[in-house]
């Protein structure tokens, strides 16, 4: 059971068509050449931080092993991959092929940080050892899961830090990226701090809470702005915040203080107002003086309007009065960074011997150039839990006293040591093996709080710069990969 996603929950399951014909088309290489079955290692990473920050949030692993427990392909997938042609007009995949792809099912292993865990760049979220086609195949959807949640998560993630103790609503669904991309991205959304959603979806399938009022056009349906107050405290008097801002704010406001006399008069509580334009710094400061002035101290102010977490910041240094951030576009598109940059590159291919012999992918840009061998990403806190480093090893190549570490990002080569033994939490954790599921998922509401603990110890540190890194035996068999092709 994997309660924090939502694939098979509302898509038929198979999947196998997910994917870049690409990835197909390389998987027949395999299959002709009798390498298809040979154990290959993959690592999913991202090269550089979204919206230019210190930290990305990973997520999407629930949605990365529902897709996995239900891949295959359906009748009606190789049906179409038959009808496909070659150059010459004669069929691309011949039938045996086919035949092979409709038993085809993931047998491998995956390991992967939890869901919410604080990464850096180059160290993999996830590492897939699976026979060569199954863990070709899968590659478009795994970067198509992670890259899209964890971007969300880690947009969600800054403004719940700007906004501090405020609450966060999540207000995207109608600007999201498609139907299922305001799903992914309401769940991604809440693992990164968001209190609650617009999108009944969400609720519904993910059991995230669901807030909304009414909109401008309940205000415009009738005669006057208190008419249609009074109207919408008849029909749900336990559910009263006013959006005040279709006419005049300040008058909007008088009129939902009104309102909220009537309502309390009746045992039920104006919950708040909502503001969705002008300068909202002075109408929350103007608003919460009337709403205090009658008595209604504990009445939230609401506030929406193309937010994000620099307006949010802005807002709170002008002195905003603001309790609740309703976002929704700047949030839900991941607005400023369209895409996180992960890939998944093959490190590692094991031989007839039963060894591993490391792989390379190359590039003159030396940020593209992956890094070799069966990877882990051992982080080392100190005994009050502050941070100290993480450091990329292989797992065939861990030395037994101490760990060096050649730092990523420094102007010169910088290394230091660690002990190995002490303090030490390796992040990859076994999530499918030999294609059975092994990984009891929390509750996204547990991810969600583990993601704020994850925060927290990162920013303790302070502003110096998070250490981050090959182990020397990895820095050195990259170095020998690099010099095999005469790349300086």
């Amino acid at each position: 059971m994997i309660p924090t996603s939502h694939l098979s929950h509302i898509y038929r399951a198979s999947w196998g068509n997910l994917t870049d014909f690409y990835q197909l088309t390389m998987a027949y290489g395999y299959w002709k050449q009798q390498r298809h079955e040979q154990l290959a290692t993959f690592h999913l990473y991202f090269r550089r931080h979204p919206f230019g920050g210190t930290y990305t949030v990973a997520a999407g692993l629930a949605l990365v092993a529902d897709y996995l427990q239900n891949f295959g392909f359906s009748a009606a997938e190789v049906q179409y991959l038959g009808s496909l042609k070659g150059a010459d007009g004669k069929r691309l995949f011949s039938e045996t092929f086919l035949h092979y792809l409709q038993r085809l099912k993931f047998t491998g292993d995956v390991y992967a940080v939890p869901e919410g865990t604080v990464m850096q760049p180059h160290m993999p979220l996830i590492r897939v050892e699976a026979p060569l086609l199954q863990a070709q195949l899968i590659e478009t959807a795994l970067l198509n899961l992670v890259n899209f949640s964890s971007l969300i998560a880690t947009k969600a993630a800054r403004i719940r830090q700007v906004a501090g103790t405020d609450k966060v609503l999540e207000f995207g669904l109608r600007r999201a990226q498609g139907i299922d991309g305001a799903l992914m991205a309401s769940r991604a959304a809440y693992i990164g701090g968001v209190d609650a959603t617009s999108n009944v979806w969400a609720g519904q399938y993910l059991g995230i809470p669901v807030k909304g009022t009414h909109a401008h056009s309940w205000v415009m349906v009738f005669v006057d702005e208190l008419q249609a107050f009074a109207e919408y405290a008849e029909a749900l008097p336990n559910n009263c915040i006013f959006l005040v801002d279709t006419y005049d704010t300040i008058e909007g406001v008088k009129k939902a203080i009104q309102m909220g006399q009537q309502l309390r008069a009746k045992g039920h509580r104006l919950l708040g107002i909502r503001l969705d334009s002008g300068d909202l710094a002075q109408l929350s400061i103007a608003a919460r003086e009337l709403l205090d002035a009658a008595g209604f101290e504990d009445a939230a102010i609401v506030a929406s309007n193309d937010l994000d977490e620099y307006r949010v910041q802005a807002l709170k240094e002008a002195g905003a009065q603001i309790t609740t951030w309703g976002i929704g576009t700047r949030l839900i598109t991941g607005k400023d960074e369209p895409a996180l940059g992960g890939v998944y590159k093959l490190s590692a291919l094991q031989q007839a011997d039963g060894s591993w012999s490391p792989r390379i992918k190359l590039s003159e840009q030396a940020i593209k150039t992956s890094n070799p061998g069966r990877q882990q990403v051992r982080r080392f806190v100190n005994a009050q839990g502050y941070w100290l480093a993480d450091v990329l090893y292989d797992l065939d190549l861990l030395p037994k006293d101490k760990i060096t570490l050649e730092a990523y990002g420094a102007a010169t080569p910088t290394s230091i040591s660690l002990p190995i033994a002490a303090n030490g939490n390796d992040l990859l954790e076994p999530i499918i093996l030999a294609g059975e599921l092994r990984y009891a998922f929390p509750t996204l509401a547990e991810v969600r709080t583990f993601r704020a603990s994850q925060i927290r110890a990162f920013e303790a540190r302070g502003n110096k710069p998070y250490i981050y890194g090959l182990e020397t035996q990895l820095a050195q068999t990259k170095a020998a990969l690099l010099a095999q092709y005469n790349v300086e």
